[in-house]
């Protein structure tokens, strides 16, 4: 039996692909969310709680980003021009935020300090909204001609994409908060509950904004679904509605969850962030059902972009030891600084 390497890479790619959403995500979030402390001592909590991990989240966007590059070349080779702008912006606000990281601990003048700390959240947020742009491009097609990028500079930019981007953002202040409330406590953990609560709002909003605008950039995809603007298939619907409902159902028990008053009844500080992370796979999935098996939508799948079946057996035997060591890792490091940040916590201090 022959092994289907192009899919066995593709599968690599979108595990490496969520774990950076999902992780990387809620520091993006928490960095966005430091514009609502209140003081330097509760900025400095708040960044306290990813200060152990933020790095290392990050290095699942070297996988996912190298993994492209190796795998399916003429994918890369398609999808990079077609991003070039957004690209950039993203890592230089990666880059910005992260020296903004350091520098805000040794600021000393306030002009400074509130330079940095702006810089901060900033680099977080235009993170954040570069990468949901590239999302919604991706969405909404890339220009092909013979195996080759034909469009624009500026073809990303469009109304659907601006509405992708911030609905990203969105979904990060929602990991970011729940990550708060995992993390934290007093009057921090409590306003952390409420964050998350106009999160919620703001991505149920986002989630059903993005589901109608995609019916009138692509209807393929409403046919994939069973559905557009004149007619509902149910017989293609139905197999696919627990994907949905399973995220719809999240949402309900997350409002719940953080709408409860904490107390001996009230649910566990773990759960609302487990419950965000579920809603955002059960959206990882929905795009998977979207666009599979199309790796630059829709144009080419995994197979027509994948690199030689020799090449991507060679790089597989690597990834086999690599992957278990990167999980090892990051499951040691989050283990290793479990439970609840307080005040002059973190290794500025």
């Amino acid at each position: 039996m022959a092994i289907d390497y192009p899919l066995i890479w593709a599968f690599i790619l979108a595990i490496g692909v969520m774990m950076y959403v999902l992780l990387d995500g809620f520091d993006l979030g928490v960095g966005m969310l430091t514009t609502r402390a209140r003081s330097d001592e509760e900025r400095n909590m708040m960044t306290a709680t990813i200060e152990p991990v933020w790095d290392g989240n990050e290095t699942w966007l070297i996988i996912g980003g190298g993994g492209l590059f190796a795998a399916f070349p003429t994918a890369y080779a398609i999808i990079m021009p077609a991003f070039y702008l957004p690209v950039l912006l993203m890592l230089a606000a990666l880059i910005f935020r992260g020296v903004a990281f350091e520098f805000r601990h040794k600021a000393v003048r306030p002009l400074t300090k509130r330079f940095w700390n702006g810089a901060f959240a900033g680099g977080s947020f235009a993170a954040a909204f570069a990468q949901g742009i590239m999302l919604g491009g991706m969405v909404q097609g890339i220009a092909v001609e013979d195996g080759a990028f034909a469009g624009g500079a500026f073809d990303w930019l469009t109304p659907f994409t601006l509405l992708t981007g911030l609905s990203v953002a969105v979904g990060y202040l929602l990991l970011g908060a729940c990550w708060l409330v995992l993390k934290t406590e007093g009057e921090m953990f409590l306003r952390a509950r409420k964050w998350g609560l106009a999160g919620l709002v703001g991505v149920s909003f986002c989630f059903f904004a993005v589901s109608l605008a995609t019916l009138a950039v692509d209807a393929s995809i409403g046919d994939r679904w069973g559905f557009s603007m004149q007619y509902i298939d149910f017989a293609t619907l139905l197999p696919l509605s627990p994907v949905p409902l399973t995220g719809m159902a999240l949402c309900i028990w997350l409002a719940r969850d953080l709408w409860m008053k904490p107390g001996v009844n009230s649910a566990p500080d773990w759960r609302p962030f487990l419950l965000a992370t579920g809603i955002f796979i059960t959206g990882y999935f929905g795009i998977g059902i979207s666009l599979y098996p199309y790796i630059v939508p829709f144009e080419l799948t995994v197979w027509d972009a994948a690199a030689r079946d020799n090449a991507l057996g060679l790089m597989l035997v690597g990834a086999a030891i690599m992957l278990p060591i990167i999980l090892i890792y990051t499951a040691y490091v989050y283990r290793l600084f479990w439970g609840k940040v307080k005040p002059g916590d973190g290794y500025h201090a």
